[in-house]
């Protein structure tokens, strides 16, 4: 059974530091015990905070970046390079300047991929992708994800239909209440399928949506966004103001 846990810090720099700290600890510790990590990126500001504060940990020299494999949750279907893509901040922050094995980093297809702007085709891609070893999705030791205003995670919004949709690991998302309006996500079960679901958020603005989905506001997807052991809110003062 998912063990749930809330860690508040100070700021949104302490948070991004104690993100990064347990991030450097998951990995070795994956590592330690089967040689490999996987990890699920997302993106937002506190994201790129939290790998460009891992770049400057001492104990991130502990780990053998060509044995961690690297996932997105969600990505805004743009040209590959797009400052508005997730990847494309996480590899300014952070992945440019590690020596990854370039076949385990894994981003979402872009629009100028093998698809085109077929959003759909590129959605059911990953889906191929994230088979390996014969299962429908790899071993997933940490799911990053951050808390939008409006309790969205990943491309997953409330009354949105995607929200509920069960059919396959993955899907492209249409009219997204957010720009760009297309887009591709990993499913809330496939979210779920993660070892440990860490939920991140910073600053007054996600004061609400925190506070709602902790307090069992259903209707918001952050609130079923669980990991199969365990499930990490991490947050600033700010965020956590009206958590139980």
């Amino acid at each position: 059974m998912s063990k749930t846990l809330v860690v508040v810090v100070p700021d949104a720099d302490v948070l991004a530091a104690t993100v990064a700290s347990r991030l450097v600890s998951k990995i070795v510790d994956a590592q330690a015990e089967r040689g490999t990590a996987g990890i699920v990126l997302t993106g937002g500001r506190i994201a790129a905070k939290v790998l460009r504060t891992v770049k400057d940990l001492p104990t991130a020299a502990a780990i053998d970046w060509s044995h961690v494999d690297l996932w997105w949750g969600d990505e805004r279907f743009l040209p590959a390079g797009h400052a508005d893509r997730n990847e494309t901040q996480a590899r300014a922050a952070l992945l440019d300047e590690l020596p990854l094995d370039r076949a385990r980093v894994h981003p979402m297809p872009a629009t100028d991929g093998p698809d085109g702007d077929d959003a759909t085709a590129a959605a059911a891609r990953y889906a191929e992708e994230l088979k390996i070893g014969g299962a429908d999705l790899p071993p997933i030791d940490v799911l990053m994800l951050g808390v939008g205003e409006d309790g969205h995670v990943a491309s997953l919004f409330p009354e949105h239909p995607v929200l509920n949709d069960t059919s396959g690991t993955t899907a492209a998302v249409f009219d997204s209440p957010k720009p760009p309006p297309t887009r591709i996500t990993l499913t809330m079960p496939t979210i779920q399928s993660a070892d440990e679901v860490w939920l991140i958020a910073a600053g007054p603005d996600k004061t609400d949506s925190v506070g709602a989905a902790l307090n069992g506001d259903k209707a918001l997807p952050a609130a079923h966004a669980v990991g199969r052991t365990r499930t990490y809110w991490l947050l600033d003062q700010a965020a956590a103001a009206k958590i139980p």
